[in-house]
């Protein structure tokens, strides 16, 4: 029975964060799963030293640095500035979206997911303010298509990654868009058809007015700049190095911490920035790898997987148990456990495709099944405005629905 504690806490905590409310207390989504992991550590579900172990130091510095970067470009207005140039063609709110999911979703799969997160929230907000949108719509649109695009890489994810270095991936570069390009579109076109038809009144005809925004500090957006093009300089050497030299590795976390040196260093308002980076985010996560080791300690959900008479080796099982799975146990979990299996049954590249649609799209349903979408908003929270689970998931079951089909459709055509 002690067994089942990690559970009950997971499921109390999906359920906290639905109602975000306990009586007349409104509790931010950080809270709830430090109360989560609190929980489980006082009942001695774990550790605190196995709880410290759980706890990912790559994801939180990646993070970390990250945040300065995305800080020093929202308080210098240097982000701004360039989204009034990149965004200027968009002449209606339907454009808006499209320009939107196109690039975040192409960012993603170079970036990394949670980079998009970080430096689009605040613009999402800026686009909502500015031409008077409503901020869920932007907010969604981000979260999807940073989710949907990254889906296409090796790198554009965490899951991704596992599957490209574990899962014997021949030229991973080449295989995750051979396979996952065109249904990726697909799924992108889908967001923009589910976003329009959930937000239909916001999709009015009135032409948008750009206007110019300015740099509020030209010193720190100098910073800001030197830090952007660090950060995409050095994902291009990642990239390029991956596919002509495949031993040699440039941890992501390194990227960050290097393209943060910058504004740490060479700022003035440095102890500004670090003091409004995004924290409780970055406890969310501690809390967050505490409860799933916790959870995963537990044994409850290896024997399901392990004993199912499902088919592992088709595309269409792997794509469905790996979006409804991945709520529960998160998606990077889910792939580590689920790798030895579906390896064991086929080595074939459409079921390790299959795995990366799935564990990635997952993402699309609920707040909980991608960080990112965890890193959006409590970013918007953070500057007042809300998204709520029922609102989300409203959006995101049916489209995630929908993405599953579109690349169970696709990968079924290919031999496994």
């Amino acid at each position: 029975m002690a067994s089942l504690i990690s559970i009950v806490v997971l499921v109390a905590v999906f359920l906290l964060i639905a109602v975000r409310k306990v009586g007349n207390v409104s509790l931010s989504i950080w809270q709830v799963m430090f109360l989560g992991a609190a929980a489980v550590l006082l009942t001695g579900e774990i550790t605190p030293m196995e709880a410290l172990a759980s706890v990912d130091t790559d994801v939180m510095l990646f993070l970390f640095g990250m945040f300065v970067v995305g800080e020093a470009l929202a308080e210098s207005g240097c982000l701004y500035h360039l989204a009034s140039r990149l965004f200027s063609r968009a002449d209606s709110v339907g454009h808006l979206i499209l320009l939107i999911l196109i690039g975040a979703g192409a960012l993603s799969a170079l970036l990394m997911n949670d980079t998009l997160a970080v430096i689009g929230t605040p613009l999402m907000l800026y686009f909502a303010r500015r031409h008077d949108i409503s901020p869920k719509l932007l907010l969604l649109a981000l979260a999807f298509a940073i989710t949907t695009g990254s889906v296409a890489s090796p790198i554009g994810n965490p899951q991704n990654l596992l599957i490209a270095l574990s899962g014997g991936i021949e030229r991973p570069f080449i295989t995750f868009p051979l396979y996952l390009a065109i249904p990726t579109v697909i799924s992108l076109l889908a967001v923009y058809a589910y976003l329009r038809r959930a937000f239909r009144d916001e999709f009015h005809p009135a032409v948008l007015v750009h206007g110019k925004a300015e740099i509020h500090d030209p010193a720190l957006a100098a910073l800001a700049r030197l830090s952007l093009v660090l950060l995409i300089t050095l994902i291009a050497i990642k990239v390029t190095a991956a596919m002509l030299f495949p031993g040699i590795d440039i941890g992501l976390t390194w990227i960050a911490l290097v393209a943060a040196l910058p504004i740490i260093i060479g700022s003035r308002r440095r102890a500004e920035i670090l003091r409004k980076i995004d924290w409780p985010t970055l406890i969310f996560f501690v809390s967050l790898f505490i409860l799933m080791a916790s959870v995963w300690q537990s044994g409850f959900f290896q024997p399901l997987i392990a004993k199912s008479s499902l088919d592992l080796a088709s595309a269409p099982v792997i794509i469905t148990v790996s979006v409804v799975v991945s709520q529960f146990i998160s998606n990077v979990p889910f792939v580590a456990l689920s790798l030895p299996a579906i390896t064991h049954l086929s080595t074939s590249a459409p079921a390790m495709m299959a795995l990366a649609a799935g564990s990635t799209i997952a993402g699309n349903a609920l707040i909980l099944g991608a960080a990112s979408n965890v890193i959006i908003i409590q970013s918007a929270e953070k500057d007042g405005e809300a998204l709520t689970f029922w609102e989300f998931a409203r959006v995101g079951i049916p489209l995630t629905i929908t993405q599953s089909a579109i690349y169970a459709l696709f990968l079924s055509f290919l031999p496994m």
